[in-house]
């Protein structure tokens, strides 16, 4: 079956939905190419983000089946900064046919009017506002997207363009074939508007620049970076805001973009801050940026913000200590990738392997927000180890009486003999967070010292002859 066709295939006299064994009889040089679903989606995608040079808010034109076989496009307030709608559809057109593509648009106060131009008109068109049921009076039938199977009984009943449909009394219509219909009608004709559903987030602040003569050095790069980055510090200024995540578009001449982005740890806008955090993100690239023939539009948007209140800094020029951690978390994040800059929150458990939990450090410089000298005194030594083994490893233990403390243990073939023990520090399961589970045993902690000094902390698992007759021990770190 044939999907597409290009226009030596449209002059053969060949349409889709011809059978591959009809359209071979009609022309026995044809050239044919399996359909290739994922390709094509890759495509238009591609072009879609390419499309956002225009305007931040582009969309797919789908199928009934999902596959998509347009991009939408709401210029709505930024026509005018390419000189108005017909410079910006021929500014489309021609790029995209230098790239290659054949393609056929329209403009038009709604998504449906101006998909169907696109799909039933071969010369680029523009809609007037408020023309849309007049213009769309001549398309047929088929550019309200139906089923073949409603298209067809349609024309059996004479209805062959937009206008004979819309000349008839609709309840019958609706009782007939659906409100479907008469909705499709409706948009198509420009009565009703659906919203472009975009593709990606829009950011809130956008600053670009647009060159008349595309370019790609390295120097040339850098600055209108640290140009962007001040237009934007005015903008999130403005309205008291900071941004915590940043992106930079790079829009090549020959069609291809490229996306850079960077998250920091607090709201930020200042300008250096952010151009210095894009050159460590351009130079930590495994896959450098390739100019090609050169960038005729670099964008930096702000796809999170934050409010950012003003602050001063002290006498010695210094920020506290929250700033500097937040500088040395973003330079980290940037160079190694976020995911790779953890630190550690306090969760509100008394098992100890649950006590901590890993998150991005870039997550609201939560670092700090930890108020650990709660877990901890400084005039006497810790209750628990920094670091914990996992999992926990099992030692044979030798005590005076069952639910004492060891005397003795042996660990990774080890003896050490017990001088000090202190205890014990009884945890006993969380049964709610455990709900139709088996209960683990209670573990009785012990912090035990041998013979050298060094620090121990043992746990034996299971209270005696109440959950088990024989407990078992095992250490779960090391002090020191």
């Amino acid at each position: 079956m044939i999907v597409a066709l290009d226009r030596s295939a449209l002059a053969a006299g060949l349409s889709k939905g011809m059978t591959l064994a009809t359209a071979r009889a009609l022309c026995p040089s044809l050239e044919v190419a399996e359909r290739d679903h994922v390709a094509d989606r890759l495509l238009i995608e591609q072009i879609a983000s390419w499309m956002e040079r225009y305007t931040p808010c582009v969309g797919l034109i789908e199928t009934e089946d999902k596959t998509p076989e347009g991009v939408a496009l709401d210029i709505t307030g930024a026509a005018h900064l390419l000189g108005g709608e017909d410079a910006l559809l021929h500014d489309c057109l021609t790029r995209l046919r230098a790239q290659g593509f054949d393609a056929t648009t329209a403009i038009a106060g709604t998504l449906e009017c101006a998909a169907a131009f696109a799909r039933f008109k071969d010369e680029a068109i523009i809609i007037p506002r408020n023309t849309e049921p007049d213009a769309a009076a001549s398309l047929p039938i088929a550019a309200l997207g139906l089923p073949s199977s409603e298209v067809i009984a349609l024309a059996r009943l004479g209805l062959k363009t937009i206008d004979d449909l819309a000349s008839r009394p609709r309840a019958p219509l609706a009782a007939r074939f659906g409100r479907d219909l008469l909705a499709r009608l409706d948009a198509v004709r420009g009565v009703i508007e659906t919203p472009i559903t975009p593709r990606r987030f829009i950011p809130t602040f956008i600053t670009e620049r647009r060159f008349a003569e595309p370019i790609g050095h390295e120097d040339d790069i850098h600055r209108t970076i640290l140009t962007l980055s001040a237009d934007l510090a005015r903008l999130l200024e403005k309205q008291g805001q900071g941004g915590r995540r940043f992106e930079l578009g790079f829009f090549r001449a020959d069609g291809a973009m490229r996306r850079l982005g960077i998250e920091t740890a607090r709201p930020l806008r200042d300008p250096k801050i952010i151009m210095r955090l894009f050159r460590d993100r351009l130079n930590a690239l495994a896959d450098p940026l390739d100019p090609g023939f050169g960038f005729d539009v670099i964008r930096l948007s702000v796809p999170m913000a934050e409010a950012l209140d003003a602050y001063e800094p002290d006498f010695d020029g210094r920020m506290d200590l929250a700033e500097d951690l937040a500088a040395l978390i973003e330079k980290l994040g940037v160079r190694l990738h976020p995911s790779r800059v953890m630190r550690l929150h306090a969760e509100d458990t008394h098992i100890p392997e649950r006590a901590m939990r890993y998150l991005p450090a870039q997550d609201g410089n939560a670092a700090l927000a930890t108020e650990w000298d709660l877990w901890s005194d400084a005039d006497l030594p810790p209750l628990r180890p920094i670091r914990l083994l996992d999992p926990p490893e099992p030692v044979e233990v030798i005590a005076e009486v069952p639910d004492g403390p060891p005397i003795r243990f042996r660990w990774r073939r080890v003896f050490h003999v017990v001088v000090k023990a202190e205890g014990p520090e009884r945890l006993a399961p969380e049964w709610w967070r455990m709900t139709g589970q088996a209960l683990p045993p209670t573990r009785d902690y012990y912090r035990v010292e041998n013979e050298q000094g060094a620090r121990f902390w043992l746990f034996r698992g299971g209270l005696y002859e109440r959950e088990t007759n024989d407990p078992r021990w095992f250490v779960h770190g090391l002090f020191g």
